[in-house]
C-alpha cells in the first residue's frame, strides 16, 4: 500500500473511531485485540486488517454502529463466538468488527407455545438448559453447541448431529429482529404455530452469513425432550460397507435420531486425545441412536448393519456410556488439530451415493498424498472430510487444497452441494457459481444490492 493510501485509510479509521466514541460505543483499536478478533476457525482463510471493534450490548447499539458505518461507507463484519469454519466472521480490510456475543440474554421461555426468545449471543446449549424444567429442548445441535452462539447458528443455517430426524436450524426459527444495512431495525416472522402473511423473510436471513442484516433477537421453536434414547455402535472393515449400511437403514424407512460415521483416521485421533477404548483398527464406526420405540428401532438397524458387513455391533450399556460416545464424536475436529492444520471440507451428496462419496474421498487422499479423515452426518449424506496440511512443509498446503477442490467437484458431479451446513463464507465463495445457475446467482446479487446498496455488510462473503 502506498503512503497516500495509508494516510487515507488512517483518516477513515480516525473518523470512524471518533464517530463511534461520540455515540458512546467505546470502540477498541488495540492491534493485538483486533488481531485476536479477526479470524474464525477457518484458519487458512486470510484475515484483513480491521479498523475497530465494537462490543454491542443491545439492539440500539448495533443499530447506531451500523448507521455510523453506513455514513462512512465502512465495512461491517458481524461476529459472535467465531466458531465458524468458512471464514464468514473473518475481518476484511478497514472493517468495523461488530461483536454481538455479549448480547446473551434468554428473554423468555414459553412452554405453552413451545418457543424461546433469545439474543444472538446465547450459546446453543444454554437454550436447552433453560427449557429443561419445562420438558423441552432446542433440537438443532451442531458439534460446537457448547461454544457456538444462536446468532451464528442462524446466520450460517447450522446443522448438527440430530438433523437426520429433527432437521436443521432454519426449521426452528420462528421470528427475527434484524438490523439492516441502513441501521433500521426490522422484525419478521411470528410467534404462532402457523403464519403465512407476506414473504418469508425469516428464511431469507437464515444462512445469509451477515450479508443482508445483523440478527439481534431470535424466536426459536422448542421440542419435547424424548422420554428415552438408546445408542449402538457398529464397526466396519471398510468405509464403503458403512456407507451401504446407512443407505439400507434409510431405505428401510427407519428413523434414527442420530446416524453418524467416524472413520479410522478420526477413531485413532480421538483415542489419542482421550482414551476410551474406541476400535482403532476399524475402517469406520457408525454411531446410531433412536428415541422413538428405540428398542425395536435399534434391533432392526442392527440387523441392517450386520447384513451390510458390520463385524461387530454393541449397545451402550447406560446413558453415561452413550453420552461418552456422543461427546467423543463432538471432539472429532479438536482431535484432528493434534495432527496438523485442518482444512475442513463440508459437502453433502444424495444418501444413495454416500458409499461412493466415501470411496472418492479416500481416492483423493491417495492421489494427492495427504491425510484425510472423514466424519459424517451420514443419515443426511453430509460428509466432513478433514484434510491435514502442514503449511511449513513445501507443497503440503497446495496438495491439501487440490484434494479439497477435488472433493467439491465430486460432490457437485453426484448432484450434491459444496456446503451442507458450514456455509460459503470466504472459503467457498468462488464455488457458488459452479453450483447454482446464472439466473439464480443474478437474483442473489440483486437481493444483496437491494438490501445493502453500499455493500457494507460482510463484504467478500458468500458472493464473489
Amino acid at each position: 500500500m502506498s503512503r497516500s493510501a495509508d494516510n487515507a485509510a488512517a483518516a477513515r479509521t480516525d473518523a470512524l473511531v471518533a464517530a463511534l466514541t461520540e455515540a458512546g460505543l467505546a470502540p477498541v483499536t488495540d492491534p493485538d485485540v483486533l488481531a485476536a478478533h479477526s479470524q474464525d476457525h477457518a484458519g487458512l482463510v486470510p484475515a484483513g486488517r480491521a479498523a475497530a471493534l465494537v462490543r454491542a450490548r443491545s439492539t440500539a447499539e448495533v443499530s447506531a454502529a451500523v448507521r455510523i458505518a453506513a455514513e462512512l461507507a465502512t465495512p461491517v463484519v458481524p461476529q459472535g463466538a467465531r466458531t465458524g469454519l468458512a471464514g464468514a466472521a473473518t475481518a476484511v480490510d478497514g472493517a468495523l468488527l461488530l461483536d454481538v456475543s455479549g448480547m446473551d440474554r434468554i428473554i423468555e421461555v414459553d412452554p405453552v407455545d413451545r418457543l424461546a426468545v433469545v439474543q444472538p449471543g446465547v450459546l446453543n446449549a444454554a437454550i436447552s438448559q433453560a427449557a429443561k424444567d419445562s420438558g423441552l429442548r432446542y433440537s438443532p445441535d451442531p458439534g460446537s453447541w457448547l461454544i457456538s452462539t444462536i446468532g451464528g447458528n442462524i446466520a450460517t443455517a447450522a446443522g448438527g448431529m440430530c438433523c437426520v430426524k429433527y432437521g436443521t436450524t432454519p426449521e426452528y426459527v420462528l421470528a427475527l429482529e434484524v438490523v439492516l444495512a441502513s441501521g433500521e431495525v426490522m422484525r419478521c416472522g411470528r410467534r404462532t404455530a402457523k403464519g403465512v402473511a407476506g414473504y418469508d423473510l425469516v428464511r431469507l436471513f437464515c444462512g445469509s452469513e451477515g450479508t443482508l442484516g445483523i440478527i439481534t433477537e431470535a424466536t426459536v421453536k422448542l421440542s419435547p425432550v424424548p422420554a428415552q434414547r438408546l445408542t449402538l455402535a457398529a464397526v466396519f472393515d471398510t468405509t464403503a460397507d458403512a456407507g451401504r449400511a446407512v443407505t439400507a437403514v434409510m431405505a428401510a424407512g427407519k428413523q434414527p435420531s442420530l446416524l453418524e460415521l467416524i472413520d479410522n483416521v478420526h477413531l485413532r485421533a480421538l483415542e489419542a486425545l482421550r482414551p476410551m477404548g474406541l476400535p482403532t483398527e476399524a475402517a469406520a464406526l457408525l454411531l446410531v441412536a433412536a428415541d422413538t420405540d428405540p428398542e425395536r428401532e435399534l434391533i432392526a438397524i442392527e440387523e441392517l448393519c450386520t447384513a451390510a458387513g458390520a463385524v461387530e455391533v454393541f449397545r451402550a450399556t447406560d446413558a453415561a456410556e452413550a453420552d461418552a460416545l456422543l461427546e467423543s464424536r463432538r471432539n472429532a475436529y479438536h482431535a484432528m488439530e493434534k495432527l496438523g492444520t485442518v482444512l475442513v471440507d463440508d459437502v453433502a451428496v444424495p444418501r444413495a451415493r454416500l458409499a461412493e462419496a466415501l470411496d472418492g474421498v479416500q481416492a483423493a487422499a491417495e492421489r494427492h498424498g495427504v491425510v484425510i479423515g472423514v466424519i459424517a452426518h451420514a443419515g443426511d449424506g453430509n460428509l466432513h472430510p478433514n484434510i491435514i496440511v502442514h503449511p511449513e512443509v513445501p507443497g503440503s498446503l497446495e496438495a491439501g487444497r487440490a484434494a479439497f477442490d477435488e472433493i467439491l467437484e465430486m460432490a457437485l458431479a453426484m448432484g450434491g452441494t459444496i456446503t451442507g451446513e458450514h456455509g460459503v463464507g470466504m472459503l467457498k465463495r468462488d464455488w457458488l457459481a459452479k453450483e447454482v445457475d446464472p439466473v439464480n446467482l443474478a437474483v442473489q446479487r440483486r437481493l444483496k444490492a437491494a438490501m445493502d446498496p453500499l455493500g457494507i455488510l460482510n463484504p467478500g462473503k458468500v458472493l464473489a
